[in-house]
């Protein structure tokens, strides 16, 4: 019988999918998640039913960093992949809260590797972010993995560097490979209540103004969530050489102005929105733009779904999931 993949997080926006994904191709999954109440723990919950109950899967409820525990699942589970995707989110909230910072992304990440380290994993695949490049204006280049990221602008970019480090350091002391992936503003269905483009959404519909900030002259490289499932399958699938850790940009590579995307929004909803200009707050970057092109070499990783085709799939499920 193949060994399982353990997916941390998987009650998360991005790791359900990613573990839906895995048990469509008829892997076992054991899904990790601690199931806190950062945003609205429905949502979470309502993830992890489309998983549980499914063939091959289980749901193990753990924080991360309790270390022996992680490290006792990892061991008693029989996996041979681990796809770390737990972690505390969110630029804004690491300004007032930094200790969650601590725990889940430093201290979480240090768990999993010892975990892994110990049980003999042959594939750590985690995840870190665009935010680790820091403020950059847009100068038609793409963020390449080899590019400077020695100023982070907020405390969860700082982690995620962190983790990446730590990631290196254990790469090369214990000889596991080990592959970093750095996300550019995922969304779609089942997305994380937070993010700009799901607030957004349902204060249009009740009629709530916006506050759009960077006075709208902000830009992102929205990437669709199969399109990320894609990238993390493929990294997956082609392990680093022992001993190596390699980072890959995962986005679309089509950075897309605030007001575009709101504007898209708009006419998926068939609504107006009422926005009130605010300036840029504290940890906010101006651009993101995701080079693909290592991943690209590697896995043949493509984007698929633009942004005109997949808000209009995210108005559509959340529309459903609200009036479930």
């Amino acid at each position: 019988m193949a060994r399982p993949v353990i997916v941390t997080g998987a009650a998360g926006f991005i790791g359900m999918h990613v573990a839906e994904r895995l048990l469509n191709r008829g892997e076992a999954v054991v899904g990790v998640d601690v199931f806190n109440a950062y945003y609205d723990p429905r949502l979470k919950e309502a993830r992890a039913a489309r998983l549980e109950g499914r063939d091959g899967f289980r749901m193990v409820r753990l924080d991360i960093a309790e270390h022996e525990a992680m490290r006792a699942l990892v061991a008693d589970s029989g996996a041979d992949r681990v796809v770390h995707l737990a972690a505390q989110a969110g630029v804004r909230y690491s300004i007032d809260n930094p200790f969650a910072y601590e725990r889940s992304n430093l201290a979480g990440h240090l768990s999993i590797l010892e975990a892994c380290r110990h049980a003999g994993i042959e594939h750590l695949v985690y995840a870190s972010s665009s935010s680790v490049y820091g403020d950059r204006p847009l100068d038609g280049q793409g963020f390449r993995e080899d590019d400077p990221t020695v100023s982070p602008v907020s405390l969860y970019a700082a982690t995620k560097r962190s983790c990446e480090l730590l990631s290196q350091s254990y790469a090369r002391l214990y000889g596991f490979p080990q592959s970093g992936l750095r996300f550019f503003t995922v969304y779609g269905p089942w997305g994380r209540p937070d993010m700009a483009y799901y607030s957004f959404t349902r204060r249009i519909v009740r009629g709530e103004p916006i506050e759009v900030y960077g006075e709208g002259r902000m830009a992102r490289d929205f990437t669709y969530i199969d399109d990320i499932v894609d990238g993390v399958l493929g990294v997956l699938d082609h392990p680093p050489a022992e001993g190596a850790h390699e980072i890959y940009n995962i986005g679309d590579s089509q950075p897309v102005g605030l007001m575009e995307m709101i504007a898209t929004l708009e006419a998926a909803l068939g609504v107006q929105a009422n926005k009130i200009m605010r300036p840029m707050q504290p940890g906010d970057v101006t651009a993101t733009y995701a080079d693909i092109s290592k991943l690209n070499a590697l896995t043949g990783y493509r984007p698929r779904v633009a942004l005109g085709d997949g808000l209009p799939k995210f108005v559509d499920w959340w529309r459903s999931f609200e009036n479930g």
